[in-house]
């Protein structure tokens, strides 16, 4: 399949849920609400991983002061036309992952394991669309296939590399509870909002999981 025609795949689903948000005449908020609102329309629409539950304790540990040197600044997936900037983001008082609100820009949650590291599941997550019609750049994630290559670059180093090995569509109550592991091998877990868009049950009642590991260097 040519790049072209994978783009447009995917951003013909990905319109298709942003037509019901525009209805309802939202603004998107900054902030998630797992693990409940992956997008809730009102007062403020928040088309981000609302079903995102970063941390079991209360408050989370800081990360280590070593994956701080070199935060992630950028992620880009060629093949599907994906580049976003990336920003660190950490949690809300009620314990909810903070979403960037720009859907041109990613959070990279900041209490788990950076890209490029030798450990545990490394989170970007974004918006899928905005109210004013602009589709987010992680609506690209609805066309990527295993194989495809991600790229994150990070401040005072070498970029991570990252070849995607599975997508997959699950249900927000349904969220792997892997998704935030500190431990086992390393992954680059990115995660957006997906279809159905239901304004009558909180929004859009899936997320969208692109899984990809390291590439030997």
């Amino acid at each position: 399949m040519g790049d072209t025609t994978r783009r447009l795949t995917g951003l013909t689903v990905a319109t298709a849920a942003l037509a019901a948000v525009l209805t309802l005449g939202g603004a998107p908020s900054e902030h998630a609400s797992p693990p409940d609102d992956f997008g809730t329309p009102t007062p403020a629409r928040a088309a981000a991983p609302g079903t995102l539950s970063p941390a079991t304790e209360a408050q989370p540990s800081p990360p280590p002061q070593a994956q701080l040197r070199h935060p992630p600044q950028r992620v880009l997936v060629r093949d599907v036309g994906l580049d976003a900037r990336v920003r660190p983001v950490g949690v809300t008082e009620a314990g909810a992952m903070a979403v960037p609100a720009d859907p041109a820009v990613a959070g990279w949650y900041r209490f788990g394991p950076a890209p490029g590291s030798s450990h545990g599941s490394s989170v970007l997550v974004g918006h899928v669309d905005s109210d004013t019609g602009a589709l987010g750049e992680f609506a690209a994630l609805y066309d990527v296939e295993p194989g495809d290559t991600v790229e994150v670059r990070r401040a005072h180093a070498e970029p991570a590399l990252y070849r995607v090995t599975a997508r997959s569509t699950e249900p927000k109550g349904d969220l792997p509870s892997a998704t935030f592991r500190r431990s086992g091998p390393p992954i680059l877990t990115l995660v957006t909002c997906a279809p159905p868009f239901r304004p009558a049950k909180g929004g859009y009642q899936a997320n969208l999981i692109v899984t990809a590991e390291p590439l030997a260097a």
